[in-house]
């Protein structure tokens, strides 16, 4: 007889509240070897594949090491110029994170050869270090480790263990094509800005594509987002727009627009996807039009039009993407601090920008609204969310809060820099932004060294490293009986 403890049906779903397969590796393992079975020797590879947190940032840290070796290369720079150790390892953080953060110009700085490492880190990055780190695993073991669907499911926002792989196939499916289109939309626009050389603008398209969708800040040219040029710049925005909804939010709408089902049978994380993600971008344009209306490096002599263009691309951009950082340390310091939430909130779950998510901020606000009115349970949409991701959320944010704090005092001690201009550059590379004030130089190797850390974590989340370091083995079965403790 079947233990129900692990059985999978849906009778029997809540009961073991969808965690059963999370211990089914080791549990089958035990019954064979309770059978008198010889357990089969397993090489260090196959190990790894299942241990899913640490098979990441084994991959991650792989990636970093093969990036870093390739910008140093002669190849990756023009002659003459020479890239230190510590730029490379900075620059190719920066990209496998999908950050963005530049200290040197990727137009003078390197070669064709240079940049177009930099377009393969970021797309290996955007992807999703998880999302190869279980191709590897599916290539290893032919068959998919229970331990790895974990954190694959969690990235990739499903909760059916049937369709990981088709979600795969699709995450790259629908990579290819969004990036696919923005490249066939920006191609006509950046030849008329490049004159007709068809060459230059078959590369920055591609280049420009690859960097937007992955929301990532890297520029082929001087001239960053094109802003004054609408048919350049719109296509960026509306792909990186795209990029930071996340996986699970464009896969549930093309279902349901393929279903036609109205808006009410979306996903309850689509709704609140959606609806945190309009009303931050609402926030930041009303932001920028209020605050810094009269400020020249953002709207020099611009009429109303173009101010609205202007802030609309400021309101989108610092959530995650980072283009055109001409104007950025020019703003007011309260705009910094408010700059500072937004990407430390992000984007979207599982999508290729950083923070710790509009839906891990929004449950929070939910979690204060249910404690607030008295109510027991967190609702929204007329859906139940689970007490387990409350605690997720909660977890999440308040280890991501302490990391930023401790990357800005120690910004703060190694470059003298103010708690504003520290908080702005740890909250950008912990969100992926893109953005700095300054502080991310050349010549400050430990204010570099500890953005990059930074960035690591930023982008390979706090669950993956916790899970890697320890995961649990056994279920929980003795509780304590409880006692009240008074907070606030």
């Amino acid at each position: 007889m079947a233990n129900p403890a692990f059985d999978q049906a849906s009778s029997n779903r809540e009961a073991s509240r969808g965690y059963a397969w999370w211990f089914s590796g080791n549990t089958f393992a035990r019954a064979a070897a309770d059978d008198g079975r010889p357990p089969r020797k397993r090489t260090p590879i196959q190990h790894l594949a299942t241990h899913p947190g640490s098979l990441t940032i084994i991959y991650f840290m792989v990636l970093v090491v093969v990036s870093t070796t390739m910008l140093l290369i002669p190849p990756a720079t023009p002659p003459g110029e020479t890239t230190t150790f510590s730029t490379a390892l900075f620059t190719a953080v920066s990209a496998l994170s999908t950050c963005g953060i530049s200290i040197v110009n990727s137009t003078t700085h390197w070669t064709l050869f240079g940049q177009a490492v930099l377009l393969v880190s970021v797309q290996l990055g955007g992807i999703g270090v998880m999302t190869f780190a279980s191709l590897i695993a599916l290539a290893i073991n032919h068959h998919m480790k229970s331990t790895q669907r974990l954190l694959t499911a969690s990235e990739l926002g499903t909760s059916k263990l049937s369709e990981i792989r088709g979600v795969l196939t699709v995450v790259i499916a629908t990579t290819m094509f969004i990036e696919s289109v923005t490249f066939v939309a920006l191609f006509p626009g950046l030849l008329g800005v490049n004159r007709g050389d068809w060459r230059t603008s078959l590369w920055e398209s591609l280049f420009f594509a690859v960097m937007s969708y992955n929301n990532a800040g890297f520029t082929p040219d001087t001239a960053g987002l094109h802003v004054n040029s609408w048919a350049v710049g719109l296509p960026i925005m509306l792909s990186a727009f795209c990029g930071t909804l996340g996986f699970p939010v464009i896969l549930n709408l093309l279902r349901c627009a393929r279903r036609r089902l109205p808006p009410r049978r979306w996903s309850l994380h689509t709704k609140i996807t959606l609806m945190a993600t309009g009303i931050i971008v609402a926030m930041s344009l009303a932001w920028f039009l209020l605050v810094e209306w009269d400020n020249p490096f953002l709207f020099k002599d611009a009429d109303l039009n173009t101010r609205m263009r202007y802030a609309m691309v400021a309101a989108v951009m610092p959530r995650s993407s980072g283009f055109d950082l001409t104007w950025v340390p020019q703003v007011s310091e309260p705009t910094k601090v408010f700059m500072s939430v937004i990407m430390f909130i992000g984007g979207g779950s599982t999508s290729t920008a950083g923070g710790i998510r509009v839906t891990t901020f929004a449950v929070i606000l939910l979690v204060s609204r249910a404690s607030f009115t008295g109510h027991k349970d967190v609702n929204a949409f007329r859906r139940r969310i689970h007490t387990n991701v409350a605690m997720t959320s909660v977890s999440i944010t308040s280890t991501c809060l302490l990391l930023v704090l401790v990357s800005s005092l120690s910004l703060m001690l190694v470059s003298g820099a103010s708690l504003t201009d520290a908080l702005f550059d740890s909250c950008s590379a912990f969100g992926l932004g893109g953005y700095t004030v300054g502080l991310a130089r050349e010549d400050n190797p430990a204010a570099l060294a500890i953005l990059a850390v930074t960035m690591v974590v930023g982008r390979l989340g706090p669950m993956t490293i916790a899970y890697s370091i320890s995961r649990p083995r056994t279920l929980e079965a003795v509780r304590y009986p409880t006692e009240p403790v008074v907070v606030g």
